[in-house]
């Protein structure tokens, strides 16, 4: 670890408490600040780049309190059908979401940013993860949402918990990308300032 690297704080803008999860199987010490941050998807905003600019528009909102760290911006959508799919929010829509998931393919996009506010320099990248949903009937849905509640997951579901039952493939370059934080593509950013894993 550079000295440069060693003086620099890691700081996750997120409330999630999955991403806080993946980002402690690091071992590095790190701060969890909210981002107050306005994610109104523009016009005709392509998922990859919503994502992207999200990612870092979080990183850059708590900037001006951490003017020496390094901070990790994050977000994720799900697109099924040309259509982004956000949080549910309620039981409704998550049964809607995964009745229009059941039997097609799911791609999952998520945004990353490593931004250094010591030098303004963001690293920001789009890592996709495609999940393939089984045929779902009714009552399958229904037992799964009385058993998880994943009304605040984009998609409806955990995929570290009873979601896995939901697919019958995955493909993608790393598991925790579906989570939320893509730590392969982390560690390589990490690496570019200095902190180098293990």
């Amino acid at each position: 670890m550079s000295p440069a690297a060693a003086s620099s704080r890691l700081v996750l803008a997120s409330t999630s408490p999955f991403r806080r999860k993946i980002l402690q199987k690091l071992g590095l010490p790190f701060d969890v600040v909210a981002p107050d941050t306005d994610e109104t998807m523009m016009d005709k905003e392509a998922p990859e780049a919503l994502v992207s600019r999200l990612a870092e528009n979080k990183a850059r909102a708590v900037a001006g309190d951490w003017p020496h760290a390094l901070i990790i911006g994050s977000d994720q959508v799900a697109c099924v059908d040309g259509e982004i799919l956000g949080k549910p929010g309620n039981r409704e829509n998550a049964v809607k979401q995964l009745s229009q998931a059941a039997g097609k393919t799911v791609t999952f996009y998520t945004g990353l940013c490593l931004f250094n506010s010591s030098n303004q320099r963001a690293q920001v990248c789009c890592d996709p993860f495609r999940v393939h949903f089984r045929q779902l009937n009714e009552a399958q849905i229904g037992r799964y949402l009385d058993h998880e509640q994943p009304f605040n997951c984009a998609g409806s579901f955990k995929s570290e918990g009873m979601g896995i039952t939901l697919f019958s493939k995955l493909e993608g370059d790393d598991p925790n990308t579906l989570i939320g934080l893509p730590l392969i593509r982390l560690v390589e950013m990490l690496g570019n300032e200095g902190i180098e894993l293990p």
